[in-house]
């Protein structure tokens, strides 16, 4: 067993919402932040096969997520399909 700091945590929090589209919470995130600390130690060996529980949704604890997000940028758009696809397209 190991520890993390916070920033590491929220950290992995930050990298599994932006790349893979899954939003956990802070103590989800902790066997990713794990996962990613070992594999830059080499304490994973290349072409491991990972399986990292996250069972704990980020709507838990939103709060913590949006503070994280200091550039983020707030939209006001009309709720119909179009106005929704090109806002998310625009901003990828």
């Amino acid at each position: 067993f190991d520890e993390l700091q916070d920033s590491e945590i929220l950290e992995a929090q930050r990298l599994l919402s932006m790349y893979e589209g899954v939003f956990v919470e802070p103590a989800s995130a902790a066997s990713i932040g794990g996962a990613i600390r070992d594999i830059k130690a080499g304490k994973i060996a290349e072409g491991s096969v990972i399986v990292c529980t996250v069972t704990g949704n980020g709507l838990k604890d939103p709060d913590t997520a949006i503070k994280q997000c200091a550039d983020a940028v707030m939209l006001s758009i009309d709720a119909t399909m179009d106005q929704v696809k090109d806002s998310i397209l625009s901003n990828m």
